[in-house]
């Protein structure tokens, strides 16, 4: 076949891929208008969110009856800018994180279906906020070597987890938490994990603040004390914990890395709009600076854009972990860039107070309060020396470290 027919025969298949997105988005644009007919912006903003799940306006890539309408992720920007643009209530992402980025995919992807029934519409209207019982003071990068500990009780119905768990954010909000405990530990570290839901009112779990850089404590340490829960909130199989976790960090690392932004979003539009704002502080040295960080912002935009369209046809890779060590570099180098454009104003912090706050606010304080926070960008999510062996091991396929502990039962390694 000449290489022109088959040039030809692409684009026809692609113009009908994307007249077929084009309709689709213009019917959900359609459903929303419906939609806000019968339901002014103005009612009662719970009853709102709860009608908006129900009618498959949440997250229009997950299935029927479960705040979706199972159709391309790609799709959601549409029904997102109509409601926004139309004054809608939201569901505050911004203390849903969590929730929205990581326990969501993972409940749709392990969880029974009663499961998802029961904790995926109160998760997405922020009803119900969730936490991450992760990282643990001696298991952080190597997380699979965690200690907490779950026992299943005689009846088989319950499990009984003690342990602690450290740099868990929002746990003060937070109702429930993604937990990751031990439940074999005469198997090796990564075989010996289960996953559950802990309800984190239940009697034994007491959460302590851990003050920042920053002077803030938007995250904590949890202790657990014969915290006691049910077998049914045990999500994916006994001993699956790890292939679960893995699956909740993968979407963690592109909510943080791959987010969908604007042009000139996020950090380089705060460093952008101040050297505009402040021409007596320009040097020539700074705007070479700003021009590589603008540049370098620019490229992982349109990687993010890239890497949520592979999403839209199945479950996060290791592409995520590129993508958040990028966030993690700029961010930093961002924050610094700024930090100097500031001049000697940027030896002030606004408030060292000491608050609880319900996450991470870069853009509503000054540029000394970027600057210390995006020091914990190389580490929350997964540190930036994790990511880089993830990169090497499983995107460019070098040769894996030498791991001399992984089929030695957990018990017997050092700790």
């Amino acid at each position: 076949m000449w290489p022109a027919v088959r040039f030809a025969e692409r684009r026809v298949v692609n113009d009908k891929t994307l007249n077929g997105a084009a309709r689709a988005a213009d019917d959900l644009r359609r459903q929303v208008r419906d939609f806000l007919a019968a339901h002014p912006v103005s009612a009662e903003p719970l009853g709102f969110l709860r009608a908006r799940f129900d009618a498959g306006l949440a997250w229009v890539h997950y299935p029927p009856g479960l705040g979706g309408q199972g159709l391309s992720r790609d799709l959601q920007p549409a029904v997102d800018s109509a409601f926004t643009a139309a004054g809608a209530p939201t569901n505050h992402p911004e203390r849903s994180g969590i929730g929205l980025g990581m326990a969501a995919p993972t409940i749709l992807a392990y969880g029974r279906h009663d499961q998802q029934k029961r904790w995926l519409r109160p998760l997405w209207t922020g009803e119900e906020i969730w936490c991450q019982l992760f990282s643990e003071p001696g298991a952080g990068s190597d997380l699979a070597g965690l200690a907490t500990r779950a026992v299943r009780d005689s009846s088989g119905e319950r499990w009984v987890v003690n342990g602690q768990k450290v740099w868990t954010s929002v746990a003060h909000l937070a109702r429930w938490a993604l937990l990751v405990a031990r439940t074999d530990p005469d198997l090796p570290k990564h075989q010996g994990l289960t996953y559950f839901a802990c309800d984190m009112t239940a009697p034994g779990v007491e959460v302590r603040p851990l003050r920042q850089l920053t002077g803030e404590a938007e995250f904590n340490e949890v202790f657990l004390t014969d915290v006691v829960i049910p077998d049914s909130d045990r999500i994916g199989a006994v001993g699956e914990g790890w292939k679960v976790a893995t699956a909740t960090l993968m979407n963690e690392r592109v909510a943080i890395g791959g987010g969908a932004l604007p042009r000139e979003g996020g950090m380089i539009g705060s460093a952008a709009r101040t050297w505009r704002q402040r021409p007596e502080q320009r040097t020539p040295g700074l705007h070479d600076r700003l021009l590589r960080l603008w540049a370098d912002a620019e490229v992982a935009r349109l990687a993010g854009v890239r890497l949520r369209q592979q999403l839209a046809a199945g479950r996060p890779g290791p592409e995520g972990s590129g993508a958040k060590l990028v966030f993690a570099r700029l961010n930093q180098e961002i924050s610094e860039f700024e930090l100097e454009l500031a001049g000697p104003d940027g030896l002030r912090y606004d408030d060292w107070t000491m608050r609880r706050p319900e996450g991470a606010n870069f853009y509503g304080r000054g540029p000394g309060y970027r600057f210390l926070r995006a020091r914990g960008n190389s580490i929350e999510g997964g540190t930036s020396e994790i990511l880089r062996n993830i990169i090497a091991e499983r995107v460019l396929g070098l040769p894996p470290e030498i791991r001399v502990d992984k089929d030695v039962p957990w018990k017997d390694l050092p700790r």
